[in-house]
């Protein structure tokens, strides 16, 4: 069969991993999307009314048999085209790490599966992220897909949300750059990308009918600046609303979001489709500025079908305004290049070995090494005799469940059905075929890897205690649809770790988790390992930082709290008080219920201070720093020099002081002096450094991350003043800060 690869080489990979986030950036130029839409509104004029509702609502395939003439793939949505005028049936997949193929409604068919969001997002590199939407991009191409419903870029409000590992961090100006760097990787290949979910989609307790509140100027500072930037970088074709209620109407409904901000403040061109069973009306809906109902079989009903053209017949939905939500769909397919360049009739064979790659590196690159007391790693070549504990590691890695679960190349070792919890229908705990185990032993054929479950502790003690080391590896799952009750590594595992690092003083954790958790037992363990759930290739990503292979690099992307307490909310809102009958509303996001439309509060109280912000404002001090990452070298910040004026700009050499090759991330933060806020992430940049070697680094503050958003403005203003600026290794680190002095200026919402 034909293969198809990502446009992309070693080399290639290598530079775009070390670009600066500038150069991250493509966004199209205003007359492109111009072009587009002119094309878009000559097309409409030329539809009949029935072939535009046609468009406006989309088929979910496993519930729609026999209601397309076309052939229906087992997968997210598919809406019919129109042959007459050229316009082209679109397939969508969900799609935020591989192309997905959760319970194997595809049978047989396999993907490349990339690590977690959040391993992407430690990299800190927007060619990493870049390079992961292209091979997922063109194996959507192959398998026939023209849309993907990936970009997540929900900023991470609690540690213990289901879908963290989905998403990018939380930071907005991280997760926008790397979202939309990610977004432009997908679309490179003539397909859309989606952006999601637009917006505070922050907690899965209770998803579908829960109201989360909160001010526009926060909102503006947070959550919706990483939306913002994502866009601006990636161009997405369409912009997927989320399920839950924000300061009281639903995010498909929420006209404050989908019309007044991204359609008029950003000028957004493309079309707003629904998450998948968050439709609650027609008029109201269409009005506020939801372009496309999705999946329509999972809403209480076809809202977007014959009601719709009934409202545009009588009038209460003008003509005008369907028109422009078919003129947004076809401008998000013609930009992206979907319209002109058609998926091919068959399917075809990607590269899987090429892409296998491109997944390890992301892996490598975002794998964080949290301790490493006395240097015990890289494991040593005097250790002969080393035994592996736990996490199935001598089968696999764990994967997150939900829509994202990708049938990885080479088969699932393990896979667990579920019975209960709201992901039972549509998630399974499975593993990756990539053994860390038996990537250890291929890489070090010197040395005795041993492997015990750990299940038996007199057995796992005594191996511990004459092993010359002990690894052990702990697993967090977590899903889409449920939030994780606390932060503790389930199954006891604190325990397994605590009694081998008690006979064991060289003993290693790694830790496969969807997120931030506690660890009780970080005193007596002098390595550890946050390996996230690191993809296809994740065994061997693992063994080579073990090893020194290759030197680790991933900064967090996410604060690790000591406790729960530390949070804005010390456990998921609604977990342990929502009735029967809200439950049942929640699970079922097309059930017509009293319970449903009351819904309940979330009060994000924290504002714009999301993550390490808080920890600054509330004076804690957390177990693990957002920013924060070890190497096998060292990096030091040499002769910085701060410029203010128009701009706020740092430059300062970094130098690899260290003997090997390795990349670090400096961070630039900066506060108005004297405004009592905490400090926000301003600019980055990755660089990769041989050793002895030293390069000039400039970074330039986002204007907007500078910046306090005005409601009575309304848009961004700097005020003038001398602003403080952290040149960090992470966010706490104050061991260079500088002063600047900035003029006044205001930019448009």
């Amino acid at each position: 069969m034909h293969k198809v690869k990502v446009a992309l080489v070693a080399g290639t990979m290598l530079a775009l991993a070390a670009s600066s986030i500038g150069e991250a950036r493509e966004k199209a130029p205003a007359s492109r999307s111009n072009a587009a839409r002119a094309k878009a509104r000559a097309i409409v004029a030329k539809m009949t009314l029935d072939e535009k509702i046609g468009l406006v609502h989309g088929l979910f395939p496993p519930m729609a048999a026999g209601k397309s003439t076309s052939e229906l793939i087992p997968s997210a949505g598919h809406i019919d085209g129109i042959p007459r005028l050229g316009v082209p049936l679109v397939r969508e997949s969900d799609a935020s790490l591989g192309v997905a193929n959760q319970v194997e409604q595809r049978r047989g068919d396999v993907a490349t599966a990339l690590p977690s969001s959040l391993a992407t997002a430690a990299s800190f590199s927007p060619g990493i992220a870049r390079a992961g939407g292209a091979m997922i991009g063109a194996e959507a191409r192959a398998k026939r897909f023209n849309v993907l419903l990936a970009g997540g870029v929900n900023l991470t409000r609690d540690p213990w949300n289901g879908r963290n590992f989905e998403y990018l961090g939380e930071d907005p100006l991280l997760a926008g750059r790397l979202g939309g760097a990610h977004i432009a990787g997908v679309q490179s290949n003539n397909i859309v990308s989606t952006v999601k979910h637009f917006a505070l989609n922050s907690q899965e307790t209770g998803r579908t009918i829960l109201d989360a509140r909160i001010d526009e100027k926060s909102l503006r500072m947070s959550d919706l600046l990483a939306f913002e930037l994502a866009i601006e970088d990636g161009r997405p074709g369409s912009v997927m609303c989320a399920y839950n209620k924000i300061n009281g109407d639903w995010a498909c409904e929420n006209r404050f979001l989908m019309t007044d901000v991204l359609k008029r403040d950003w000028n957004y061109p493309g079309f707003v489709m629904s998450d998948w069973g968050a439709v609650h009306s027609t008029e109201k809906a269409a009005l506020a500025g939801l372009d496309n109902e999705s999946g329509q079989e999972l809403d209480k009903a076809i809202y977007f079908a014959e009601p719709l053209k009934a409202a545009v017949e009588a009038g209460t939905v003008p003509m005008a305004r369907l028109d422009d939500m078919v003129v947004r769909y076809l401008t998000g397919l013609i930009e992206t290049g979907a319209w002109d360049h058609p998926v091919p009739a068959a399917a075809e064979t990607p590269d899987y070995a090429a892409h296998a790659q491109v997944a390890q590196r992301a892996a490598e690159a975002g794998i964080v090494l949290l301790k490493n007391e006395g240097n015990l790693l890289p494991l040593a070549a005097t250790a002969k005799n080393i035994v592996v504990i736990g996490g199935a590691a001598d089968l696999g890695v764990l994967s997150g469940g939900g829509s994202s679960q990708v049938r990885s190349v080479g088969g699932a070792p393990i896979e667990i059905p579920l019975s209960t919890g709201g992901s039972a229908s549509f998630a399974r705990i499975t593993y990756h075929a990539s053994s860390p185990l038996k990537a250890l032993q291929a890489a070090l054929p010197g040395a005795r890897v041993t492997f015990l479950d750990g299940r038996n502790l007199n057995a796992t003690t005594e191996a511990a205690k004459a092993a010359d080391m002990a690894i052990v590896f702990a697993t967090q799952w977590t899903t889409e649809a449920d939030d994780v009750h606390d932060l503790r590594l389930p199954n006891h595992q604190d325990a397994l770790i605590s009694a081998v690092a008690a006979v064991q003083p060289k003993t290693v954790a790694v830790l496969e988790t969807g997120g931030p958790v506690t660890m009780p037992w970080l005193d007596k363990v002098p390595a550890v390992l946050e390996a996230w759930y690191p993809g296809q290739r994740g065994g061997e990503a693992i063994a080579n930082i073990l090893t020194g292979k290759v030197n680790p690099s991933g900064r967090l992307p996410i604060t690790f709290p000591v406790a729960e307490a530390q949070a804005p909310r010390p456990f998921p809102v609604g977990l342990d008080t929502l009735t029967a009958e809200q439950r049942q509303a929640a699970a079922d996001p097309g059930a017509a219920s009293k319970a449903a439309a009351e819904g309940f509060p979330v009060d994000y109280v924290e504002g714009a201070d999301v993550g390490y912000r808080w920890y600054e404002k509330k004076a804690q001090k957390p177990l693990f720093p957002f920013g924060h990452g070890l190497s096998y070298t060292s990096f030091q910040y040499r002769n910085p020099v701060v410029k203010g004026g128009a701009k706020l700009t740092v430059s300062f050499d970094v130098v690899n002081t260290g003997a090997v090759a390795g990349a670090d991330v400096p961070q630039m933060y900066v506060a108005r002096d004297g405004s009592g806020a905490p400090m926000r992430l301003a600019g980055f940049q990755r660089v990769e450094l041989k050793p002895g070697e030293s390069r000039r680094v400039t970074l330039t503050a986002e204007p907007r991350v500078v910046a306090d958003y005005d409601t009575a403005l309304p848009g961004w203003r700097v005020a003038a003043g001398r602003y403080k600026v952290a040149l960090a290794h992470d966010a706490t680190d104050r061991a260079v800060v500088l002063d600047a002095t900035l003029r006044a200026s205001t930019m448009k919402p």
